[in-house]
């Protein structure tokens, strides 16, 4: 994961821009951005399920503020259900 990131870092920092690039240029860009991603997603999942097991309240927090959800929000949100806890 680290390797994907550090290299899409480099490839982002030794452009001026990306507006002007030529289309091969911001393909191999593209497979980059995906490759990183792809790699965090994997290391978030793997964070959020030893949250889970192992701080459950700290997991709860996590959830709420999930970044790969655009309606996320650190407030508890009332659901009907009694409180576990």
């Amino acid at each position: 994961m680290k390797i994907a990131v550090s290299h899409l870092t480099e490839e982002l920092s030794a452009r001026t821009g990306i507006k002007t690039l030529p289309r091969h240029d911001l393909d191999h860009l593209s497979v980059d951005i995906k490759r990183a991603y792809s790699a965090l997603i994997t290391e978030w999942l793997a964070y959020m399920r030893h949250m889970k097991e192992d701080y459950p309240f700290l997991y709860s927090f996590a959830v709420r503020t999930n970044p790969f959800d655009p309606e996320a929000s650190p407030e508890i949100k009332y659901t009907g259900q009694p409180s576990a806890g």
